[in-house]
Protein backbone atom coordinates (compact mmCIF):
# COMPACT_ATOMS: atom_id res chain seq x y z
CA UNK A 1 0.00 0.00 0.00
CA UNK A 2 1.46 3.79 -0.88
CA UNK A 3 2.23 5.82 1.60
CA UNK A 4 -0.83 8.45 -0.16
CA UNK A 5 -3.10 5.87 -0.13
CA UNK A 6 -2.29 4.55 3.82
CA UNK A 7 -2.92 8.20 4.40
CA UNK A 8 -6.12 8.64 2.52
CA UNK A 9 -7.57 5.52 4.56
CA UNK A 10 -6.22 7.04 7.27
CA UNK A 11 -8.24 10.15 7.17
CA UNK A 12 -11.16 8.34 6.34
CA UNK A 13 -11.12 6.58 8.87
CA UNK A 14 -12.58 3.21 9.67
CA UNK A 15 -15.97 2.45 8.12
CA UNK A 16 -19.37 2.99 10.92
CA UNK A 17 -21.24 0.56 11.67
CA UNK A 18 -24.94 0.29 10.90
CA UNK A 19 -26.79 0.94 13.68
CA UNK A 20 -29.64 -1.68 14.73
CA UNK A 21 -32.64 -0.41 15.96
CA UNK A 22 -34.07 -1.32 19.11
CA UNK A 23 -37.12 -3.75 18.84
CA UNK A 24 -39.65 -0.76 20.49
CA UNK A 25 -37.72 1.90 17.60
CA UNK A 26 -37.96 -0.79 14.64
CA UNK A 27 -41.59 -1.54 15.96
CA UNK A 28 -42.32 2.11 15.87
CA UNK A 29 -40.65 2.60 12.17
CA UNK A 30 -42.92 -0.13 10.91
CA UNK A 31 -45.55 1.75 12.00
CA UNK A 32 -44.78 4.78 10.88
CA UNK A 33 -44.67 3.02 7.15
CA UNK A 34 -47.73 0.91 7.99
CA UNK A 35 -49.56 4.26 8.56
CA UNK A 36 -48.84 5.71 5.57
CA UNK A 37 -49.25 2.77 3.48
CA UNK A 38 -52.86 2.38 5.05
CA UNK A 39 -53.68 5.95 4.66
CA UNK A 40 -53.07 6.09 0.70
CA UNK A 41 -55.51 3.36 0.06
CA UNK A 42 -57.51 1.84 3.22
CA UNK A 43 -57.01 -1.55 4.63
CA UNK A 44 -58.04 -4.04 1.77
CA UNK A 45 -55.84 -2.45 -1.16
CA UNK A 46 -52.77 -2.16 1.14
CA UNK A 47 -50.38 -5.44 1.23
CA UNK A 48 -47.57 -6.24 3.30
CA UNK A 49 -45.37 -5.71 0.41
CA UNK A 50 -46.15 -2.71 0.36
CA UNK A 51 -45.93 -1.74 3.85
CA UNK A 52 -42.70 -3.33 3.44
CA UNK A 53 -41.38 -1.05 0.51
CA UNK A 54 -42.74 1.89 2.20
CA UNK A 55 -40.66 0.55 5.72
CA UNK A 56 -37.53 -0.61 3.15
CA UNK A 57 -37.85 -3.55 4.77
CA UNK A 58 -38.33 -7.14 4.53
CA UNK A 59 -41.56 -9.65 5.22
CA UNK A 60 -40.01 -11.33 7.32
CA UNK A 61 -38.81 -8.13 9.10
CA UNK A 62 -42.52 -7.26 9.54
CA UNK A 63 -43.14 -10.96 10.79
CA UNK A 64 -41.13 -10.69 13.30
CA UNK A 65 -43.07 -7.61 15.06
CA UNK A 66 -46.60 -8.24 13.90
CA UNK A 67 -48.73 -11.98 13.17
CA UNK A 68 -50.12 -10.85 10.20
CA UNK A 69 -51.46 -7.75 8.34
CA UNK A 70 -54.95 -7.33 10.52
CA UNK A 71 -52.68 -7.39 13.45
CA UNK A 72 -50.51 -4.81 12.11
CA UNK A 73 -53.21 -2.83 11.49
CA UNK A 74 -54.98 -2.91 14.93
CA UNK A 75 -51.60 -1.52 16.24
CA UNK A 76 -51.69 1.37 13.73
CA UNK A 77 -55.47 2.24 14.92
CA UNK A 78 -54.59 1.31 18.48
CA UNK A 79 -51.29 3.97 18.16
CA UNK A 80 -53.36 6.49 16.40
CA UNK A 81 -56.73 6.09 19.62
CA UNK A 82 -53.71 6.43 21.80
CA UNK A 83 -52.41 9.80 20.13
CA UNK A 84 -55.95 11.06 20.19
CA UNK A 85 -56.45 10.59 23.35
CA UNK A 86 -53.00 12.24 24.83
CA UNK A 87 -53.88 15.26 22.63
CA UNK A 88 -57.44 15.87 23.39
CA UNK A 89 -58.78 13.72 26.11
CA UNK A 90 -62.20 12.10 26.10
CA UNK A 91 -63.63 14.11 29.24
CA UNK A 92 -65.37 16.82 28.32
CA UNK A 93 -66.14 19.48 25.54
CA UNK A 94 -64.96 23.05 26.31
CA UNK A 95 -63.06 26.03 24.29
CA UNK A 96 -59.77 24.05 24.35
CA UNK A 97 -61.83 20.99 22.67
CA UNK A 98 -61.63 21.70 18.59
CA UNK A 99 -58.36 23.38 18.81
CA UNK A 100 -56.68 20.19 20.52
CA UNK A 101 -58.33 17.78 18.05
CA UNK A 102 -56.90 20.24 14.84
CA UNK A 103 -53.52 19.51 16.38
CA UNK A 104 -53.73 16.50 16.79
CA UNK A 105 -55.06 15.86 13.22
CA UNK A 106 -52.00 18.05 12.38
CA UNK A 107 -49.67 16.03 14.25
CA UNK A 108 -50.67 12.64 12.93
CA UNK A 109 -52.97 13.25 9.65
CA UNK A 110 -52.43 10.13 8.44
CA UNK A 111 -53.56 8.49 11.70
CA UNK A 112 -56.40 10.66 11.98
CA UNK A 113 -57.40 9.70 8.78
CA UNK A 114 -57.10 6.16 9.12
CA UNK A 115 -59.45 6.53 12.09
CA UNK A 116 -62.39 8.28 10.72
CA UNK A 117 -62.29 7.90 7.12
CA UNK A 118 -61.37 4.04 6.26
CA UNK A 119 -61.64 2.16 9.58
CA UNK A 120 -64.96 3.70 10.09
CA UNK A 121 -65.81 1.85 6.58
CA UNK A 122 -64.37 -1.49 7.53
CA UNK A 123 -66.63 -3.98 9.18
CA UNK A 124 -63.46 -5.98 10.76
CA UNK A 125 -62.47 -2.76 12.39
CA UNK A 126 -65.74 -0.62 12.78
CA UNK A 127 -65.97 -1.67 16.36
CA UNK A 128 -63.38 0.52 17.32
CA UNK A 129 -64.85 3.54 15.90
CA UNK A 130 -67.84 3.13 17.02
CA UNK A 131 -66.39 3.00 20.77
CA UNK A 132 -64.85 6.17 19.76
CA UNK A 133 -68.14 7.79 18.32
CA UNK A 134 -70.61 6.11 21.30
CA UNK A 135 -67.84 7.99 23.87
CA UNK A 136 -67.57 11.33 22.28
CA UNK A 137 -71.25 11.68 21.47
CA UNK A 138 -72.35 10.82 25.51
CA UNK A 139 -69.36 13.46 26.27
CA UNK A 140 -71.18 15.76 24.22
CA UNK A 141 -74.75 15.02 25.27
CA UNK A 142 -73.54 16.18 28.92
CA UNK A 143 -72.31 19.51 27.51
CA UNK A 144 -74.75 20.50 25.49
CA UNK A 145 -77.71 19.56 27.91
CA UNK A 146 -76.52 22.39 29.78
CA UNK A 147 -77.97 25.05 27.12
CA UNK A 148 -80.39 22.84 24.40
CA UNK A 149 -83.24 21.52 26.76
CA UNK A 150 -84.35 17.63 26.64
CA UNK A 151 -85.99 16.48 24.23
CA UNK A 152 -85.62 15.24 20.90
CA UNK A 153 -83.25 18.54 19.45
CA UNK A 154 -80.88 17.37 22.45
CA UNK A 155 -80.43 14.17 20.61
CA UNK A 156 -79.72 15.39 17.51
CA UNK A 157 -77.19 18.32 18.35
CA UNK A 158 -75.26 15.17 20.14
CA UNK A 159 -75.80 12.63 17.17
CA UNK A 160 -74.72 15.38 14.90
CA UNK A 161 -71.79 17.42 16.02
CA UNK A 162 -69.31 15.00 17.16
CA UNK A 163 -69.35 13.69 13.50
CA UNK A 164 -69.69 16.90 11.70
CA UNK A 165 -66.53 18.19 13.64
CA UNK A 166 -64.51 15.14 12.96
CA UNK A 167 -65.33 15.33 8.63
CA UNK A 168 -64.60 18.98 9.54
CA UNK A 169 -61.37 18.05 10.72
CA UNK A 170 -60.73 16.06 7.41
CA UNK A 171 -61.64 18.02 4.96
CA UNK A 172 -59.38 21.10 6.38
CA UNK A 173 -56.87 18.55 5.79
CA UNK A 174 -57.74 17.19 2.77
CA UNK A 175 -58.10 20.88 1.60
CA UNK A 176 -54.28 21.29 2.52
CA UNK A 177 -54.68 22.79 6.11
CA UNK A 178 -55.62 26.52 5.16
CA UNK A 179 -55.29 29.31 7.87
CA UNK A 180 -54.76 27.11 10.50
CA UNK A 181 -54.62 29.89 13.38
CA UNK A 182 -58.87 30.43 12.39
CA UNK A 183 -59.49 26.87 11.51
CA UNK A 184 -60.50 26.21 15.08
CA UNK A 185 -62.93 29.02 15.37
CA UNK A 186 -64.15 28.46 11.49
CA UNK A 187 -65.37 25.11 12.86
CA UNK A 188 -66.31 25.76 16.35
CA UNK A 189 -68.84 28.72 14.24
CA UNK A 190 -70.10 26.16 12.52
CA UNK A 191 -70.68 23.70 15.40
CA UNK A 192 -72.70 26.95 17.23
CA UNK A 193 -74.85 27.14 14.09
CA UNK A 194 -75.92 23.30 14.76
CA UNK A 195 -76.60 24.34 18.73
CA UNK A 196 -78.51 27.80 17.83
CA UNK A 197 -80.66 25.67 15.17
CA UNK A 198 -80.95 23.09 18.15
CA UNK A 199 -82.06 25.82 20.86
CA UNK A 200 -84.69 27.42 18.32
CA UNK A 201 -86.25 24.52 17.89
CA UNK A 202 -86.40 23.61 21.65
Amino acid sequence: MSTEAGQSQHEAGPAQPVRRLRRAERREQILDAATRAFARGGYSVTGLDDIAAEAELTRAMLYRHFDSKADLYRAVLDRACVRLAEATGFDDFDDNAIPALLRAAEADPDGFRLLFRYAAREPDFRELIDSITAASREVGRRNLARVIPEGPWLDWAANLIPGFTLEAVIAWLDAGRPDPDQAAERITAAVHGVMAAAQASG
